[in-house]
């Protein structure tokens, strides 16, 4: 099993790769770094690359919207030069509130544009011109809608490393989960839940499976999830009090009421009422009331938190589920903590 970690930089980048090198040393696969509405993801990756030697390199995630597909793969291809080989494509295609609010393009058909920007990526990796006409890009601009007609097919200029980097879909909802089956290397499942994951995720993994091409190989599944490995029930209760108000931030504040894709997914891991509830408190301003809404059993159940025989018991959990990476959120209160769990998790992966 593979072991992931999401890059946390809430104290300052530079103090966070500065201290990467200690992570890559204690065993760690691969570091992906998030990208919402604060700084880029790509200029980090740069400096990561030139920071490390042997860590896999991961965007988590790029939405398919603010980029076009060409940009998209060509900071894959360049990214992936740069690291000599190490840099796997995270896409998603976020949310309205990101998409609309920050970048202030439509968002519409996330699923079939994903699809598309698939199909260029792995078209400019090959160093093919690029000729799509798709529903939703169209390459070289045609005049029917909207070019001047004066654009001509174009391939890469340089030779990428890998004719094949690999991508990686965050998805919930069914239908790309499923896409993520069918086209993609890596799922990244957030809030993953072992005991619920086969009647939440069970049905789509097996329809895009059926679509799959065999030369992807098998899928790798990263599951998000939270880490303190701690004899201390104090240390213990403090990190699943952070972990509760992380899941009440999603599942209760993060889109409109109606629609939710983290309280969706609440509702098929089979919490409905509390999702319900979740939902009204944050929405209502009571975030300490939402947090403390969720069950126990969900809180627990998606984080490794605990003494490292139970930790140990709920690897077992997510391996047996069908994770084969594990990108676990560090929760320790300094770095010798979070470096000690990292360490401690390495050893029970294998």
């Amino acid at each position: 099993m593979r072991l992931g970690m999401p890059l946390s930089y809430s104290g300052g980048f530079r103090e966070a790769a500065a201290v990467i090198g200690e992570y890559e040393a204690a065993g760690l696969d691969v570091v992906l770094v998030p990208e919402a509405w604060s700084f880029d993801a790509v200029s980090q990756l740069g400096y990561l690359a030139a920071r490390t030697t042997t860590l896999q390199l991961a965007a988590g995630i790029l939405n398919v919207y603010s980029r076009t597909p060409a940009l998209l793969a060509m900071t894959a291809a360049g990214l992936d030069a740069v690291s000599g080989g190490r840099f796997t494509l995270g896409l998603g295609a976020s949310g309205p509130q990101v998409v609309e609010g920050w970048h202030g393009v439509p968002y519409t058909a996330p699923l079939a544009r994903t699809r598309e920007v698939v199909e260029i990526c792995r078209s400019v990796w090959r160093r093919e011109r690029v000729l799509h006409d798709g529903r939703h890009v169209s390459v070289p601009l045609t005049p029917e809608r909207g070019g001047s007609g004066l654009g001509k097919p174009l391939e890469l200029i340089d030779h990428p490393v890998r004719a094949r980097i690999p991508l990686m879909l965050a998805a919930l909802g069914p239908r790309n989960v499923a896409l993520a089956a069918e086209l993609f290397e890596a799922w990244e499942p957030i809030f993953y839940l072992p005991e619920r994951a086969a009647d939440a995720f069970g049905g789509p993994l097996a329809e895009g499976s059926a679509r799959r091409d065999p030369a992807l190989g098998p899928l790798d599944v990263v599951a998000d999830t939270h880490l303190l490995v701690t004899e201390d029930a104090d240390r213990a209760e403090r990190a699943l009090r952070r972990v509760r108000r992380h899941l009440a931030l999603y599942i209760g504040g993060m889109g409109a009421r109606d629609r939710n894709f983290y309280n969706d997914l609440a509702v098929r891991y089979g919490f409905p009422d509390a999702a319900r509830k979740v939902q009204e408190h944050y929405l209502g301003g009571r975030p300490q009331q939402a947090a403390a809404a969720l069950p126990e059993e969900l809180v627990r159940g998606v984080s490794l938190v605990g003494p490292r025989g139970f930790v140990a018991e709920r690897v077992a959990a997510f391996r047996e589920a069908g994770a084969t990476t594990l990108n676990a959120t560090p929760l320790g209160e300094d770095h010798a903590a979070r470096l000690e769990s990292l360490t401690a998790l390495r050893a029970l992966t294998g």
